[in-house]
């Protein structure tokens, strides 16, 4: 006798494979379906509400004409507008006082948003309830009074916040719960900006600077599928900037596109780093937290309201917006499909240089100072007006080359934010539903990639982590710009905490995000 006991036979059968495990794939779908319908009815009255405020305070009150792209809007365009410059510079510093004095019920709505989820999703999954109302609340206040930013940030705060929110009403795993986080933020952006596919994809790239979470990308598709056809069905189908020319595909000019990377990427990295020096000159500034948005309102709304006036009446269009205040899309669908008002030659790349310089100002005061406004829409106006004026200097000095400076200014506006934000795929595709085409898919795949390595030691997101499974035991105290509010405790660390993949956190300290200020060296 051996002493070992007797071995069942059932044990030695082979085991039958389940043809369907849904014990968590098949919960984790549901909930994500009905994640995506609540927040595309958030997403959706988030963008109604945006409209009114914004027509009722900074269209209507201070008389400034936003540009808007063709299918931004759905109220009729009203005429006969007062502009009136003194409103126009104090109402985005009003609006940065509501939104600082709401940031005191919960700091983290402070800022764009993007950063935020992620440094939540990697402390697994929590978000506080009133998060979801505030910000959506602050942000509203903040963009209709004239901030410049956009509505994308806020609105995958908001969406991950409702995934977040229902992951604590339903027995949920901590991997369930991070989950249906990047599924309501992948149905926050199909929401406002009607892109399931790049929706979905840049929910799962988002977290990381050189990975993404696969787990998260079959529920984030469900997800941004079901919140885009909740807003369809309320405001019907249409792309961001309307039906756009056909671009064919000119083999010769691959390298004028690839060589566009190297402005683009400059230009990125420039607003970055100028988006650091607004966060760490605020930081130092004397007085209470609440009143720093309301400075930075204050700075962006004296900087564009003098360059619309400056340039406003030279283009005969006094008392327009030109894309400074607001995310600015309009500017970007002038970049696509140009405008009579416009000047041409030499003249129409200085007047997008000195556009592409007001607004990275404009943008990095009222995001960097706390002001709930996005940085998505701008990075992608701020890429256009650089593949514009790039595409219309190529045009000038290669007549013969049947240049599109359009089709330059869609690959800038794929590259621009691609890099920085380190969603290259995303950020194709992303781009290419907003054309309603995919004419620009191989030279703005050669673009992004040039981009995504020139702008490697600049994130736009700190919070990001270099790849899956490690984390730190100061993750949020490294990750955090030096302005930033301090969050709220969380209740769980972050995912190296756990002696995963990533090993103990002793181990993990180089994969942590590098702060505004202190790049990588080497990679």
């Amino acid at each position: 006798m051996s002493g070992e006991p007797p071995t069942d036979p059932a044990d030695e059968r082979p085991q039958r494979r389940r043809p369907l495990d849904l014990r968590f794939t098949g919960r984790t779908l549901l909930h994500a379906l009905v994640v995506g319908g609540i927040v595309g009815v958030a997403g959706a009255l988030f963008f109604a509400g945006l409209e009114f405020t914004q027509r009722w305070l900074i269209e209507g009150i201070a008389g400034v004409d936003l540009m808007r792209a063709r299918g931004e809007r759905f109220l009729a365009p009203e005429a006969g507008r007062v502009f009136r410059p003194w409103l126009a510079v104090l109402l985005p510093a009003l609006g940065g006082l509501a939104a600082g004095l709401l940031a005191r019920l919960a700091p983290e709505i402070s800022g764009g948003g993007g950063d935020a989820v992620i440094e939540a999703f990697h402390r697994g999954g929590h978000i506080r309830r009133r998060v979801a109302p505030l910000k959506a609340f602050a942000a509203v206040v903040a963009l209709g009074a004239g901030g410049s930013g956009g509505r994308e940030g806020p609105t995958m705060q908001v969406g991950g916040a409702l995934g977040a929110l229902l992951s604590g009403l339903v027995p949920a795993t901590r991997r369930e719960r991070r989950v249906l986080l990047l599924a309501g933020v992948a149905a926050g952006i199909a929401a406002v900006f009607r892109t399931p596919l790049g929706a979905a994809l840049l929910a799962v790239e988002m977290p990381y600077r050189d990975d993404f979470e696969s787990d998260a990308l079959v529920p984030a598709i469900l997800a941004s599928v079901t919140a885009y056809a909740v807003v369809i069905a309320l405001f019907g189908e249409t792309t961001l900037f309307g039906v756009l020319p056909r671009f064919p595909l000119r083999p010769w000019q691959l390298p004028l596109f690839a060589l566009l990377a190297l402005p683009v990427a400059l230009a990125s990295v420039g607003f970055v780093a100028f988006l650091d020096a607004v966060r760490d000159a605020v930081a130092r500034m004397p007085g209470p937290a609440w009143a720093r948005p309301a400075a930075g309102g204050l700075a962006m709304g004296l900087v564009a309201t003098l360059a619309v006036t400056v340039l406003g009446p030279p283009l005969g269009v006094p008392g327009n917006g030109l894309g400074l205040f607001g995310g600015g899309y309009g500017l970007a669908q002038l970049s696509l499909t140009g405008g009579g008002s416009l000047p041409s030659g030499w003249w129409i790349v200085a007047l997008l240089a000195v556009l592409l310089l007001v607004k990275m100002a404009t943008t990095a005061l009222a995001a960097g100072s706390g002001m709930p406004v996005g940085d998505f829409a701008p990075s992608l106006v701020m890429g256009a007006v650089v593949g514009d004026a790039f595409g219309q200097a190529a045009a000038l000095l290669l007549p013969h080359w049947q240049i599109q400076p359009a089709a330059f200014a869609l690959v800038g506006m794929g590259t621009f934010y691609g890099g920085i934000a380190r969603a290259p795929l995303s950020a194709v595709i992303i781009v290419s539903e907003l054309a309603g085409s995919y004419d620009l898919l191989v030279p703005m795949m050669l673009s992004v990639a040039v981009a995504f390595v020139a702008t490697r030691r600049w994130p736009l997101y700190p919070a990001q982590l270099r790849r899956r499974g490690l984390g730190g035991p100061r993750l949020a105290e490294r990750a955090r710009p030096r302005s930033a509010p301090k969050a709220a405790p969380q209740l769980e660390q972050p995912e190296g905490e756990q002696h995963g993949r990533g090993g103990p956190p002793e181990a993990a300290g180089d994969a942590l995000p590098h702060p505004p200020g202190k790049r990588e060296e080497d990679d």
